[in-house]
């Protein structure tokens, strides 16, 4: 599933070959896929523009058009975007072309099909898409651990669940939850109010540092994006606990155990991380 360092690494490959890119005709093959407006609005409204730049908010990857109006797309569990060349085979689940001038194509792909795209205009006051009730960025300075606490430190709730709240911080899921808790030696079960100040400052460096270095690793070339189909989340041999239940845990040893918090399944060593 892709989370904030995979969005960025979508954001860096695909914004260096949209940048000035026309959008002369749009195919919505899968209608539910535009969350608003209407999919004959949205891609009548959408011809004719040319792309400004690309952003990131979260998980969310936001399209600056010259107009001033915004494309905005969550990939959710399994969506993906792919710049291809016109004559490439489509993916089996693509939902939304964008042809654009010099004979590529913008491709929406999503099996599950929970990714969405929203069209909002440059004076349109975005009520539709969530990024509004967003917290701050891992990276942002005003996440310390006097926020953290600020907003947590009386919680009964998992670290984990709390990690996750994308309105305390944005852009964190399941993977890098664990991958954080690990580095912190804290239980992703623990509720948020047993933490200690000590505890607290450990969270808070680690997060952005963590989260930072995922985005570094996860770097990659457009070619080879596009060769993988945007799924070649290179990562993997980085991730310390994270899909490695029952293995020997990274620091001790002991077994990796896996546990479901909140209805996600979180990964941990129970010697390590108290």
């Amino acid at each position: 599933m892709p989370e904030l360092p995979e969005v960025e690494t979508a954001r860096r490959v695909l914004e260096p070959q949209l940048l000035r890119r026309t959008i002369e005709e749009v195919t919505v093959i899968q209608p539910q896929v535009v969350a608003h407006p209407g999919a004959d609005e949205f891609a009548g409204r959408l011809r004719g523009q040319r792309f400004a730049r690309a952003e990131r908010r979260g998980k969310f990857l936001v399209f600056r058009l010259e107009t001033g109006d915004r494309l905005i797309v969550h990939l959710r569990m399994t969506g993906c975007l792919l710049l291809t060349p016109s004559e490439l085979e489509p993916e089996k689940y693509t939902h939304i072309v964008l042809r654009l001038d010099g004979g590529t194509e913008l491709r929406f792909s999503d099996m599950r099909r929970f990714g969405r795209m929203w069209l909002i205009g440059k004076d349109e006051q975005d009520t539709y898409t969530g990024i509004e009730k967003l917290g701050p960025e891992p990276s942002g300075r005003e996440v310390n651990a006097a926020f953290l606490q600020s907003r947590l430190a009386k919680s009964r709730r998992a670290i984990k669940e709390c990690l996750l709240d994308q309105s305390v911080i944005a852009g964190i899921g399941n993977i890098y939850s664990d991958e954080i808790l690990f580095s912190a030696a804290i239980n992703p079960a623990r509720p948020a109010c047993s933490l200690n100040e000590e505890e607290w400052e450990r969270l808070a460096a680690l997060i952005p540092k963590r989260m930072e270095f995922f985005v570094e690793k996860n770097r990659i070339s457009p070619e080879d994006y596009l060769a993988t189909k945007g799924k070649d989340y290179r990562n993997t041999p980085y991730l310390q606990v994270y899909g490695h239940a029952g293995e020997p845990c990274p620091r001790c040893g002991q077994p990796l155990q896996r546990q479901v918090i909140g209805g996600r399944g979180s990964v941990f060593c129970p010697c390590c991380q108290l």
